[in-house]
């Protein structure tokens, strides 16, 4: 699902909200869990799973072109783990 078939599911079941009300909420909605995570928090949504970060080191690469080594500086990474409702329904 991407995020305007997400509006259009949320709109067929709210026909009381407007398309542009439905859209300020879903970019409030993923803009907050972003923000969090760029904080350095996390998002727990009971349910449905955690939102995290995690650091990566710093490594050495290779361009796929030229076949040289880079530097890969360390960074952050989004990292999502499945809530207990989730991996069940995901395995039934």
């Amino acid at each position: 699902m991407i995020r305007s078939e997400l509006i259009k599911k949320l709109e067929t079941e709210n026909v009381e909200l407007k398309t542009e009300e439905i859209e300020k909420i879903v970019d409030l909605f993923f803009g907050e869990i972003i923000q969090s995570l760029a904080d350095g928090g996390r998002v727990e949504l009971r349910g449905f799973g955690t939102f995290s970060t995690r650091d990566r080191s710093p490594r050495k690469g290779r361009n796929p072109r030229t076949g040289a080594s880079v530097e890969v500086p360390s960074k952050r990474v989004p990292y999502f783990k499945p809530g207990k409702e989730v991996r069940e329904r995901l395995n039934t």
